[in-house]
């Protein structure tokens, strides 16, 4: 039982964003009384932003299941037991698989922020059914980033922006989206130290952009343009770094003689930059010691996004800003996010319409339509754990009207979610602090941190965690052979030795049972755990990979195997430093064998080469405004906050709207309006302000959500977003570029 005294301090974790930082939890009963950092924690060291304060909200609100759903034929729901549930799911399952063949059942979702121990358990039913086909939020934002990424190196980089002299955020506002360790004092320091530079490409003058040195405040959708145009002057000026080049890179020359070519001052005029701005901020990039960079949704999500996360990285591999402190970093990975770095994915496409799958993730944005056919290889079934796709992808109508046309759709969540609302069976989870929980954001170098954290509750009554929830079903299914389980779980109690052999015996003679493994494990060596441990175990086995595939930097963490780190794990409630580099182990992460960058992508180069007008295809005299939805605030969060009162300012969620379209339209903050775009229609509160650029309008995520006691508050913005304005290459949507309208309704 968990100890509910108010004078214990709990160790976990912040669960709103990637950084999960560590924090201290006390308790009153059930609630989360009190939460405070966590200063042990070996990469927020205290730090936490004010959202993680009330995260009771999410632990104790009226949204929480405690049964699981059965939907009856008129749609509405019926409390069943756990094990008719079960039953009725593998039954279905196994139906479905058998007569339609187990790639035809889609699986999503797996995980959310700091919600990944989960996920290991969804592959494994992936794995025992053989369905191939899964994605989550990552194939709407960072897939083509992942494209880039594997392009030219093969991981995922980050970079050291605590000691830079230059950084660069790209669509990106991390004093609200954070994204990095400590991210509002590095901003600050950043701004205080007058021999260092901060330069945001963003239309918005967000909270970053006003502490920048530079404001590249592009008309939306042009980005590429002022990122073309920065890397020309670069090059035309001789700022790039020749000498890195030469040793580090093959194929840059058909870049250089791109850029060379760029008219640097008609590009300046596509995107709305003054051209003297722009530049400085090139020679800025181009003359500093150490120079970083971040690209985030506010590029992902917009017109030309894989090439501009092309454009991104060359920024900074062109003037040889990587490998030393202060610049660019691969980093080692305690678990592959995804598929990994893209190359899982490399020639696949989706059944139906051929959307190329990176990193093993299908495109967000063709879901729908590889279910809305008549098509023989159409997805016929969903299984979808920690997400929303039906409040968080692009057209919600299009994706509703999906779930419906399924065979048979689960959701495993702590709340009746709007995907929940259309599914067969609602299976309700523990919450993150009900169970054994932790993340796979570790992305730092030169020591890398990963945090497993125990319960700070039991779980609520009628709920399971989701090992519990897989292992019963997996069972069910027959999933693994009972001799199999039988000889594991003697090995596991004889000693952690016997069972590591015996372990690794298996897979060698059965390769495909590594997809089983997490359920392996839970059933095997979680029983030989302490009491309260057993969804501990499929950490031991990444443990064992971790310690493999980075021996050297494992050791200098202090761990002379897997055993020893996952020991030390599970023991350190805060987090432990797993890998330990030096500056110059950096380039041992580029998956070359030459250990050089491949800068020559082909298709990008033709794409840069052949940029059109800037002019918007999608504005229209109808849609002459760009909305973009999802902007990140001070009151807003991923939607695991369903209770708008945590919200102590901008309740509804405002429309921002810059005072020339205001003035233009009869708006004044306060104002309402009647929102349109081509998918749908939306009443919004107004705020003017000038951090918008005239033509730009901006609503918030994390609203528009149902909730048992104040119904739906603010817009849900993807009600109004589309499947089909997407880039050609990865598929990510244009949530940040919706043609809209805007018509004056009243005031309030």
């Amino acid at each position: 039982m968990a100890d509910t005294g108010q004078e214990t301090w709990q160790t976990s974790a912040c669960i709103l964003c990637e950084c999960n930082c560590g924090i201290e939890v006390q308790l009153d009963g059930r609630r989360l009384a009190r939460i405070r950092g966590d200063k042990q924690h070996p990469a927020s060291a205290g730090y936490t932003c004010e959202k993680a304060l009330r995260l009771d909200h999410y632990q104790n609100g009226r949204h929480r299941l405690t049964s699981p759903l059965r939907r009856r034929a008129d749609g509405t729901y019926e409390e069943i037991d756990w094990d008719t549930a079960l039953c009725e799911i593998a039954e279905r399952l196994t139906a479905l698989r058998d007569e339609h063949g187990g790639e035809k059942i889609f699986f999503y979702g797996a995980g959310g922020q700091g919600n990944h121990l989960g996920g290991l358990h969804t592959k494994a039913l992936q794995a025992a059914l053989g369905s191939p086909y899964f994605s989550n939020a990552l194939a709407q934002e960072k897939t083509g980033e992942m494209w880039v990424d594997a392009k030219l190196y093969g991981g995922h980089t980050k970079g050291d922006f605590e000691h830079a002299e230059v950084v660069v955020f790209l669509g990106k506002n991390p004093w609200q989206s954070h994204s990095f360790p400590r991210a509002r004092p590095t901003l600050r320091a950043l701004a205080k130290d007058p021999d260092r530079s901060m330069i945001v490409l963003d239309p918005r003058r967000s909270e970053t952009a006003a502490l920048a040195d530079y404001h590249l405040q592009v008309r939306p959708g042009t980005d590429v343009w002022c990122l073309a145009a920065l890397l020309a002057v670069i090059v035309q000026e001789g700022l790039y770094d020749a000498e890195f080049i030469e040793e580090h890179t093959t194929g840059t020359g058909p870049v250089l003689d791109v850029l060379a070519d760029v008219p640097v001052t008609e590009y300046a005029a596509r995107c709305g930059v003054n051209e003297e701005l722009l530049r400085s901020a090139a020679r800025r990039i181009g003359t500093a010691a150490s120079v970083t960079t971040y690209e985030d949704l506010g590029v992902q999500q917009a017109p030309h996004s894989t090439l501009v996360s092309y454009l991104n990285k060359l920024l900074w591999i062109l003037t040889g800003n990587f490998g030393r402190p202060g610049t660019m970093f691969l980093h080692s990975a305690f678990a592959a996010l995804a598929g990994g770095s893209g190359k899982s994915g490399r020639g696949r496409r989706t059944p139906v319409t051929g959307a190329k799958i990176i990193s093993g993730l299908v495109p967000c944005n063709s879901i729908a339509e590889e279910i809305l056919t008549d098509h023989p290889d159409r997805f016929r079934a969903m299984w979808i754990e920690s997400a929303n796709p039906a409040h968080s992808l692009a057209d919600s109508r299009a994706f509703a009207e999906a779930l419906d046309a399924l065979d048979l759709v689960v959701v495993v969540d702590v709340a009746l979610t709007e995907t929940a609302r259309r599914a067969d069976y609602v299976l309700p989870a523990a919450s993150q602090f009900e169970k054994w929980e932790a993340t796979f954001f570790n992305t730092e170098f030169p020591h890398n941190a990963f945090q497993l954290r125990p319960p700070v509750l039991d779980p609520l009554p009628g709920t399971l965690p989701e090992p519990e929830i897989y292992a019963r079903l997996l069972r069910r299914l027959g999933a693994a052979d009972e001799e199999l389980l039988t000889a594991l779980t003697k090995a596991a109690h004889t000693s952690r030795t016997a069972f590591g052999q015996a372990f690794f015996a298996a897979l060698g003679e059965d390769p495909t049972l590594l997809g089983l493994a997490p359920y392996l494990l839970y059933e095997t060596l979680g029983t030989a755990l302490p009491e309260g441990h057993r969804a501990t175990a499929p950490v031991w086995g990444l443990a064992q990979l971790c310690a493999m595939t980075y021996p050297d930097a494992v050791r200098r963490a202090g761990f002379a195997d897997g055993d020893a780190l996952f020991d030390a794990i599970v023991a350190t409630p805060s987090g432990v430093t797993f890998t330990v580099d030096d500056w110059d182990d950096v380039w041992n992460y580029v998956r070359r064998p030459d250990r050089r960058f491949t800068v020559e992508v082909p298709e990008l180069i033709e794409e840069l080469r052949e940029l059109g007008d800037p002019a918007n295809p999608l504005t229209t005299d109808e849609y002459p405004l760009v909305l973009s939805a999802g902007e990140r605030r001070s009151f807003t969060a991923n939607t695991i906050y369903r209770d708008p009162a945590w919200r102590r300012r901008d309740a509804e969620g405002a429309l921002r709207v810059s005072p020339a379209d205001a003035d233009r339209l009869g708006l004044a903050t306060g104002s309402t309006a009647r929102l349109h775009t081509e998918r749908g229609s939306a009443d919004v509160v107004v705020e003017v302000t000038d951090m918008m650029r005239e033509g730009h309008i901006s609503l918030p995520n994390g609203l528009g959500v149902d909730h048992p006691d104040h119904g739906r508050v603010g817009v849900a913005p993807n009600d109004l977003t589309s499947l089909h304005h997407r880039d050609w290459l990865a598929g990510t949507p244009w949530h940040k570029h919706v043609p809209a309208r805007l018509e004056a309704t009243g005031s309030l």
